[in-house]
Parts: structure tokens; C-alpha cells; sequence
């Protein structure tokens, strides 16, 4: 198992755009899972296993990712410690000729916990409550879930403890979590609504470049785009 490290406490200054790292930083967003086939709320669930769909997105983002990098990079490997985060970065690295055992860890780049809602089908609590879905593809969160500032706290907290990691790193994580993480390295607006800053969503499958606090999209997936 990969282990897990520098888990710790988030930083409440992720609302401000942090240090431009030395590298560029790929975030990528994991392959479709079985709960999105199904429709459930999937939010910080330790593992819901990428469907065929997801393993083929995995895939095509592994060779699109050789072709931007080539063979055997040098690349730090990041991951949330969800499986589906997981076997998505083990199929990216047979495609770079990475060591799956070379990557990290860490619970701060987890998605988004909805509390009471998770796991439940997405019909089901928008018959309880309402639509879940907020304008731009966000997700409401759940009276008893994580907010978007607190997610900004946590995502802000892991760029600042491994802001000195050399050269190019790779980082898998999930659709809401990673756009508070592009929003605060790009040094978005914080939104009124949500109370951070949240960068446009991308399906799954799809990795942003970060360079110099700015943000490009070498590849866009054909997953689930919502969130």
C-alpha cells in the first residue's frame, strides 16, 4: 500500500494565491467509478472502483500524458488516498514507465465529504431537499457535509507543506476538491455563493497544467463533467 504522508491541518490562507512552486504541476481528475454510473452521491467514499468507462479514461490519460512528458519522467507522484484515485495513477504510470510504489499520499485531497448525503442516490435527496446542483456544475453541500471554505483550508494546507517539492509533479484527486485546489493555485476569485475559490469544472479524465500560477488543459476527458 502507498503510504501516506504529510497529513495534516489545512492552511485558512488558501483563499490567497500561494507561492509559485519551482515545476509545473499536472491535476488530474480520476476515471469514471461505479457510483457515477449509478448516480450516488459519492463525495469522500474510500473506494467506489472505476467502471470500464473509467479505465478507459485512465488510459487515454496516461498516453496523453507520456505524450506532454515522455518515458520515465521526472515526476513527483501524488494521490488521494481513494482507490479510485489510486488505480487511476497506476494505469497513468505503465504508460509514463513509472513506480506505482514511488507515489504518495495524502487524506487532504480527498473529495468533498457530503456528510449524511454520501452514498445515497442523487434522486433521492434531490426529492428530500431539492436540487443538489448548484450553477456551474458544483455540488450543494450537505447541512451535516464539508463547506467549500473548509475544503479550500485542506487543499491550501497540502500546497504550502510541499511547495518545496522539486521539479514536475503529477497529482490525482477528484472533481469539487480539485477545483478549490486550481482555484487557490491560480489565485481565483473566492465566489460568494461557495465562499472559495473554484476553478471551471472538467469531466473525468482530464488534467489541468498549472505553470507559473496559470492554468492550461494539455487533455480533456470524456467522463462525467458536472463537479
Amino acid at each position: 500500500m502507498i503510504p501516506s504522508q504529510r497529513q495534516g491541518e489545512g492552511d485558512a490562507r488558501s483563499s490567497a494565491k500561494p507561492p509559485v512552486r519551482k515545476g509545473r504541476d499536472f491535476v488530474a481528475r480520476h476515471g469514471e467509478t461505479v457510483f457515477n454510473a449509478a448516480h450516488r452521491l459519492q463525495g469522500d467514499a474510500a473506494h467506489t472502483p472505476l467502471t470500464r468507462a473509467g479505465f478507459a479514461q485512465a488510459d487515454e490519460l496516461g498516453r496523453a500524458l507520456r505524450g506532454v512528458l515522455g518515458v520515465k519522467p521526472a515526476l513527483t507522484l501524488w494521490a488521494s488516498p481513494t482507490g479510485r484515485a489510486l488505480q487511476t495513477l497506476a494505469v497513468i504510470c505503465e504508460h509514463l514507465e513509472l513506480d506505482w510504489h514511488d507515489a504518495r499520499t495524502d487524506a487532504r485531497l480527498v473529495e468533498i465529504d457530503m456528510g449524511s448525503w454520501g452514498g445515497r442516490y442523487y434522486a433521492d435527496v434531490v426529492d428530500e431537499v431539492g436540487s443538489v446542483m448548484l450553477p456551474g456544475g458544483t455540488l450543494k453541500p450537505a447541512p451535516d457535509g464539508e463547506t467549500y471554505a473548509e475544503i479550500a483550508a485542506r487543499v491550501g494546507g497540502w500546497l504550502a507543506d510541499t511547495a518545496e517539492d522539486p521539479g514536475d509533479r503529477l497529482v490525482i484527486m477528484h472533481g469539487i476538491s480539485s477545483r478549490v485546489m486550481l482555484g487557490v493555485m491560480t489565485g481565483a476569485v473566492v465566489d460568494p455563493v461557495l465562499g472559495a475559490p473554484v476553478a471551471k469544472g472538467l469531466p473525468q479524465g482530464s488534467v489541468t497544467l498549472v505553470e507559473n500560477g496559470r492554468a492550461t488543459v494539455p487533455h480533456r476527458g470524456t467522463g462525467f463533467a458536472p463537479a
